[in-house]
């Protein structure tokens, strides 16, 4: 195999599937602390590969039942969580970029990578939507995913969102927290 090749996102699952199998050495935990963001990532790389251009049917067949006494609204995060974040003290779990994407596109990609990532018990992750400073769009994930937020496919997973730091993207990404899953505790 060339040095130079990239693994495929088939090749990738496989590592990660392997690397979990194994216990790491002792002291070297830490290591391995960003497995599950690399195999949520080469999930989503393989569906965004093998998917077809339309959108399934419906998501909504794959989704747990929202709890009834959720609102529609999301508080931002706390200045300090915000800040944690910022300066990597708390780690972003996973991250997804959804630059040239169209909104029918990166609304399943985003819906399957939150619900990916909740099942995993993540807490804060990154979502890229870029700027929209390309010619002749004005940015039209960056206003259209705060909205997702909103709806009922979303509301289950998300707790609170924010503006990323500027090192993290600033205005074309958000800092996500994702809700605890049913019957876990702090």
């Amino acid at each position: 195999m060339a040095r130079d090749r990239k693994l495929s996102a088939d090749e990738r699952i496989l590592w990660g599937k392997v690397a979990r199998s194994t216990r790491p050495m002792p002291g070297k935990q830490d290591d391995l602390a960003g497995l599950d963001a690399f195999l949520i990532e080469a999930e989503v790389e393989k569906e965004r590969a093998t998917r077809p251009k339309s959108p399934p049917e419906s998501v909504a067949s794959v989704m747990p039942t929202a709890p009834k006494s959720r609102s529609g609204l999301h508080h931002p995060l706390e200045k300090p969580v915000k800040r944690k974040i910022a300066k990597g003290r708390l780690p972003l779990e996973a991250r997804i970029d959804l630059h040239g994407l169209v909104q029918s596109e990166a609304h399943l990609l985003l819906l399957e990578f939150l619900m990916r990532a909740h099942e995993r018990g993540m807490r804060h992750v990154l979502v890229i939507t870029g700027k929209g400073s390309s010619l002749g769009s004005e940015g039209a994930l960056k206003r259209a995913v705060p909205m997702w937020f909103s709806k009922p496919e979303f509301r289950y997973f998300i707790s609170s969102y924010e503006t990323a730091a500027h090192h993290h993207g600033g205005e074309g990404a958000l800092y996500i927290r994702l809700s605890r899953r049913h019957g876990e505790r702090s």
